[in-house]
């Protein structure tokens, strides 16, 4: 019987990491202005369709921001022929599915169908796109479903502290520090003339691109686009740039009181940076480290060492402007700030030296290893297209993302981190218990602290 350590000099070693080579795709353009990237893949017969538009957040126009957000959801409740329920039946019977959103910088209607059914579910894509009946009781309708939703937000800790946390970050003139959904003020002002100058505005076919993943040719593809859309006219829309200049350049603490709350939320960051950065791969690698991953050490510091939470991480939010770099986590009321001091050591700590052999290999293996399985299905594909497609980022992009990654070195990482964390400058947000977390943070000496009600009004 061998032993234990016998066992264990026995294990294989990892083979060398496999080719990969992300769908073939190709790019066409129609007379119209519209767009075509086509990946055909066989495996299955589905085909994913994703129609983006540059109709996102940011266009939202001031004092009605939702707008977007609106927009998009209307687009799947009814054309001038059908209404939702008639609509959504039609889609059943081919068995399709479909759905529209709207982020920070897009507006996406997305459907995916049996390969057999795409002739028909294409002309009634079609439909939805080119003839959306916006009928005032569905906008009303949806504008009460967003209402309730900040209802339940502001009774919601962790939705709480998020949205606030971009609100205590950005210039008041940035539509980044209201709801990208919109806030009770703004929705209540979106009415259907609205709704219809939008879309009218966003939703036009020279600035539109359609993504067609799954089992079809770039062919057929382009000659069903043309069928559907090819008669559609309407130049492109004007680019909006969002404004991502920060409230604060200097260290501050915004304490919102929820009396009730037995734990924290605490969100501890700053201004980032853009997706389309060039130094994007070491950034991304940095923040893996530090806490993007589960053995990350803000996350291995707040659970395994001390104990304070069942999980802490850190993120970079990914736009076409400066999205936040934000510290996430939720802890008992009485040990806040022992929290946060602890995620504070940790930034300084990832700019003072370089990180073990280690730790980058963990995360350069994590990130190089999984990344093939994310595009298993026919929408994963369409929507790393979409990404490739509103960032702008060159087409072998995901054919070089392993080698890129696989490339990072500790010093990258170690420049990376001295360069785009600021801790001088980073906000804590807390949702919590003022008289139980107020002295303990004020003990911090993180820098000068002001509390506020649940709907972000300082409180004297």
């Amino acid at each position: 019987m061998t032993t234990s350590a016998e066992a264990k000099a026995a294990r294989p070693q990892p083979g060398a990491p496999r080719e990969y080579h992300f769908p073939r795709f190709e790019r066409r353009k129609l007379e119209n202005g519209l767009e075509i990237v086509v990946a055909p893949v066989t495996k299955l017969p589905l085909v994913t369709v994703a129609v983006l538009f540059d109709a996102g957040a940011v266009c939202d126009p001031a004092g009605r921001e939702g707008t977007a957000q609106l927009v998009a959801k209307l687009m799947v409740e009814g054309t001038v022929n059908s209404d939702g329920g008639e609509l959504t039946e039609r889609f059943e019977r081919l068995g399709a599915s479909i759905d529209a959103q709207a982020d920070w910088d897009a507006a996406a209607v997305t459907m995916t169908t049996l390969t057999e059914h795409l002739p028909e579910a294409f002309d009634l894509l079609g439909e939805v796109l080119r003839t959306p009946a916006f009928r005032a009781r569905e906008v009303e309708r949806l504008k009460a479903e967003r209402l309730a939703e900040l209802l339940q937000l502001r009774a919601d800790p962790g939705a709480l502290a998020d949205e606030l946390f971009s609100r205590f970050l950005y210039a008041p003139t940035s539509r980044y520090s209201r709801p990208d959904g919109g806030d009770e003020q703004s929705v209540d002002a979106i009415e259907r003339e609205h709704v219809l100058t939008f879309y009218e505005s966003r939703y036009l076919p020279g600035g539109a691109t359609v993504i067609v993943s799954g089992d079809v040719t770039v062919d057929a593809a382009e000659q069903l686009v043309r069928k559907a859309l090819g008669g559609w006219t309407g130049g492109a829309p004007t680019r909006v740039v969002g404004d991502d200049l920060p409230a604060r350049r200097k260290r501050e603490v915004h304490i919102i009181a929820k009396s009730d709350a037995p734990q924290s939320e605490l969100r501890i960051g700053h201004v980032g940076i853009p997706r389309k950065h060039p130094d994007f791969f070491p950034v991304n690698v940095m923040n893996a480290v530090l806490g993007g991953l589960f053995n990350s050490r803000i996350n291995l510091n707040l659970r395994e060492v001390h104990g304070y939470t069942y999980g802490a991480f850190s993120g970079f939010s990914w736009r076409r402007q400066a999205g936040p770099f934000t510290v996430s986590t939720a802890v008992k009321s009485d040990i806040t700030d022992a929290a946060a001091r602890e995620v504070l050591i940790e930034i300084d700590r990832i700019r003072a030296e370089p990180i073990t052999a280690d730790e980058l290999s963990l995360a350069t293996s994590y990130l190089d290893g999984v990344f093939p399985i994310r595009f298993e299905t026919t929408s994963a594909i369409a929507a790393a297209l979409s990404v490739l497609v509103l960032h702008g980022l060159p087409d072998d992009y995901y054919d070089r993302y392993r080698e890129r990654v696989r490339s990072i070195t500790a010093e990258q990482i170690l420049v990376a981190a001295r360069k785009y964390l600021h801790p001088d400058e980073l906000q804590m947000v807390v949702v919590g218990d003022p008289a139980t977390i107020g002295e303990p943070l004020a003990k911090l000496e993180f820098g000068p602290t002001t509390l506020y009600d649940t709907q972000g009004h300082a409180i004297a």
